[in-house]
C-alpha cells in the first residue's frame, strides 16, 4: 500500500485517538492531529492534567472499543462563524484559534496555516465561507479529510509515546502534549516496524556514546555543547582525515577562518536575515558587534576576494573543517544529531561557467567514493527553488543551475527526486541521504551551486580577452556535520565500528600479574602503536572471562590473552569480534605477522577483516 493510500488510515486513527481521549476525559481540548511518515499524532490539553507512557495503554484501549463499534466518519460543513461559535461553545480554544486565522485568511489557507494545520483544518483552499467537519460517534472535530468509511476498518495500529509541543510551535503559547501513534497496511508491516524500533532504542547513539565513553555534557558548559573523549576524538579525527584525504586528491587546499567576525559579513552575504539562529557578541573594546560563524561560506569569499584572479588561476579550492554555531532551540536539542556547535566538512570551489560540470562531477565522485567505504547506499534531492520570494538572485541563473544540477545526476545514475522549495537562498542544492542499517534515511552531504554570493561580494577573475567576469560558488560539505553524521553512524554500527575507525583496535589481556608477562604485553603494544595502531592494555587483577566480557562490552574489533604460553611461543590465538568474521582463528599466529594484518586492515580502511 502506498504512502497516499495509508493516508486516510493514519489520518482516521488520529480521529479515534482523539475520540478516545474526549472519552476518557471529556474536559480535553483539541489542537491538530496530522499523519506522519508512519502514522499519526494529536496535540492535547487536558486541565489539571500531565499524561505519561502508562496511559497508552488505557487510551489505545478505548481506540480499539470506538474500532470494534464500527462508527461511520460523518461529514458535514458550517459556515465560519458558525463553526467559530460551535468551538467557542464546546470549550475548543485551540480551533477557535485555527478559524479565526481561517477567517482573515480571506482567499487562501496557505497564507496563515502550516501544511500541519492545514490538513486538519475545515475549508476550501481557495474559499473560506465553509468549514469541513468530520463526526465520528460522539467526537466532532474540525477537518478536510480524507478519512475510511468507517472505524472499523482502522487496524493495525499502536501507540507509542507521549512528548510535549508548543501551540503552533510558538514558545509562548501552551505547551500541549502530543501522543504518537504507528500504523501500516498489515499486521506485519507494524510488527516488523516495531522491532525496528526497538533495535533503534538499543542503538541510540546517546545510550551507545556513554556506554562506549566517546561523548559527554555538561550543565557548566550549557545543552547542545557535546564534549568529545579521547575515544570519541579518534572518530571524528578518522572521519576528517578520510574526508580531507578525498578532498585533497580532488585538489582542495586547506584554510583557515575564525570562528568570530563583525555582522557586517552575513549581512553582505544575506545570512543575517535568513539565518535568525545566531550568536551575537558585543565588543567591549569598540562598538562592533560580533557574530560566532553560523557558516563559512563568507569567510572563504573573502579569501578569494584578497588578490586579483586570472582565468588561469581557476579553480580556486579551499577547504576547512571547521566548527560552526547555531542558536538552536532548547527544546529541540538532542544527543549529537542536533547540536549548538556543529563541525563541517565544508569546503569551496570558484570556478568559471565552463568549469562548473567538472567540479561538480568531481565532488559526486568524492561523495560515492566517501559512502562506498563506510558501507552506506545514496539516494538523492535535486533541492530545487519554488515560487516563492525567499531567494535570492537572477532567474536565468537559477534555471541554468538547475538545469546542470539535473543533467548531472542523471549522467552520474544518481537515485534522485526533484524537491521543490528545499534550496538554499542563494542556490539549488544536491542533498545527499544515507541508508542505515536499520532501513532508515538521513540527509548527510551537500553539494550547492551558488550565483548568489559572488555577486554580491563582487568576486571577478580577468578571462582570456581581459573582461572580468563572475565566478561561480560551489558550496560542499561531505559528511556535513560531524557531529549529526556520528548520531547516524554510531546507530548504523551499533557501536561496532571498523577496524579502521575503532577508538580501540586491538585490547590486550594478561593472563596474570607476574612481571614479565605484563612487560612482555607491554611490549606487543609498543609494537603495535609503532605500526599506527590503536591499543590498550587490561593488566587489572581480574578474571581473564571478566576481561574478555569488558572488551567485547566496549566493542573491540581484536583481542589477544598474553600468559606464559604467549611469552615462550610468540604465538597468539586472537579473538574476533562476531561482526568481522563468521568464526574465530583455530590456529595461533604470530604476534608480528598478527599486527601487521591488522594494520594493514585499518590502513587499507576495509569494511571485514579477512584475518
Amino acid at each position: 500500500m502506498s504512502e497516499l493510500e495509508l493516508l486516510p488510515l493514519r489520518h482516521s486513527l488520529a480521529h479515534i485517538l482523539a475520540a478516545a481521549v474526549q472519552k476518557l476525559w471529556p474536559s480535553a481540548q483539541f489542537g491538530v492531529g496530522p499523519t506522519t511518515e508512519n502514522g499519526f499524532y494529536y496535540d492535547i490539553n487536558i486541565p489539571d492534567l500531565m499524561l505519561s507512557e502508562e496511559d497508552l495503554p488505557k487510551i489505545e484501549s478505548v481506540m480499539r472499543e470506538l474500532i470494534k463499534s464500527d462508527l461511520p466518519f460523518e461529514q458535514y460543513n458550517l459556515p465560519i462563524d458558525e463553526a467559530i461559535s460551535w468551538a467557542k461553545k464546546n470549550n475548543q480554544q485551540y480551533k477557535v484559534d485555527l478559524l479565526n486565522d481561517l477567517k482573515r485568511s480571506g482567499t487562501t489557507v496557505a497564507k496563515d496555516l502550516s501544511p500541519e494545520e492545514m490538513g486538519t483544518i475545515g475549508g476550501d483552499e481557495s474559499k473560506v465561507e465553509n468549514a469541513s467537519f468530520y463526526k465520528v460517534g460522539d467526537f466532532v472535530d474540525l477537518c478536510r479529510g480524507p478519512h475510511l468509511a468507517s472505524t472499523g476498518a482502522a487496524e493495525h495500529f499502536k501507540l507509542i509515546r507521549i512528548s510535549g509541543a508548543y501551540w503552533r510551535g510558538d514558545i509562548k503559547k501552551d505547551q500541549l502534549q502530543r501522543v504518537y501513534g504507528v500504523a501500516f497496511a498489515s499486521a506485519e508491516e507494524l510488527i516488523a516496524y516495531l522491532v525496528s524500533q526497538q533495535q533503534a532504542k538499543e542503538r541510540d547513539h546517546r545510550k551507545l556514546g556513554q556506554e562506549l565513553d566517546l561523548f559527554v555534557h555538561s550543565d557548566l558548559i550549557g545543552p547542545g555543547l557535546p564534549l568529545f573523549t579521547p575515544r570519541g576524538t579518534v572518530l571524528r579525527n578518522q572521519l576528517i582525515a578520510l574526508s580531507e584525504e578525498l578532498q585533497r586528491a580532488g585538489g582542495y587546499d586547506a584554510v583557515w577562518t575564525p570562528h568570530i567576525t563583525k555582522v557586517e559579513l552575513y549581512k553582505k552575504s544575506g545570512h543575517y536575515d535568513k539565518y535568525p539562529e545566531r550568536f551575537e557578541v558585543k565588543s567591549t573594546e569598540s562598538d562592533d558587534l560580533f557574530m560566532l560563524k553560523p557558516m563559512n561560506c563568507p569567510h572563504v569569499a573573502q579569501i578569494y576576494a584578497s588578490r586579483a584572479r586570472s582565468y588561469r588561476d581557476l579553480p580556486q579550492r579551499y577547504m576547512e573543517s571547521t566548527t560552526l554555531y547555531r542558536d538552536e532551540k532548547s527544546g529541540e536539542l538532542h544527543g549529537l544529531s542536533r547540536v549548538r556547535a556543529i563541525t563541517q566538512d565544508d569546503a569551496h570551489a570558484f570556478v568559471r561557467h565552463d568549469q562548473i560540470e567538472d567540479e561538480l562531477r568531481s565532488i559526486i565522485g568524492m561523495i560515492k567514493q566517501m559512502y562506498l567505504i563506510l558501507g552506506m547506499p545514496l539516494s538523492v534531492d535535486l533541492s530545487f527553488r519554488d515560487d516563492s520570494d525567499r531567494y535570492m538572485g537572477d532567474d536565468s541563473k537559477w534555471s541554468d543551475a538547475e538545469r546542470i544540477i539535473e543533467r548531472l545526476a542523471k549522467e552520474e545514475e544518481l537515485d534522485y527526486q526533484i524537491v521543490r522549495g528545499e534550496a538554499a537562498f542563494y542556490g539549488p542544492k544536491i542533498d545527499v541521504h544515507v541508508r542505515d542499517a536499520l532501513g532508515r534515511k538521513w540527509q548527510c552531504a551537500t553539494v550547492q551551486l551558488d550565483y548568489v554570493q559572488p555577486e554580491r561580494f563582487e568576486l571577478t577573475y580577468t578571462d582570456k580577452d581581459g573582461t572580468l567576469k563572475r565566478p561561480a560558488m560551489i558550496h560542499k560539505a561531505i559528511l556535513g556535520s560531524i557531529e549529526r553524521f556520528l548520531s547516524v553512524y554510531i546507530e548504523h554500527t551499533g557501536g561496532k565500528f571498523p577496524v579502521w575507525l575503532a577508538p580501540e583496535q586491538i585490547r590486550v589481556i594478561t593472563l596474570n600479574q607476574e612481571e614479565d608477562v605484563i612487560k612482555f604485553a607491554l611490549d606487543v603494544i609498543e609494537s603495535g602503536k609503532k605500526l599506527g595502531l590503536r591499543m590498550m592494555a587490561d593488566l587489572e587483577n581480574e578474571s581473564v572471562g571478566k576481561k574478555i566480557r569488558q572488551a567485547e562490552l566496549m566493542k573491540v574489533p581484536y583481542t589477544i590473552v598474553i600468559g606464559p604460553k604467549e611469552l615462550s611461543s610468540n604465538n597468539v590465538l586472537p579473538r574476533i569480534r562476531a561482526d568481522i568474521v563468521t568464526q574465530e582463528r583455530k590456529e595461533p599466529m604470530a604476534i608480528h605477522d598478527f599486527l601487521k594484518t591488522v594494520s594493514n586492515e585499518a590502513k587499507s580502511r576495509v569494511t571485514h577483516s579477512s584475518l
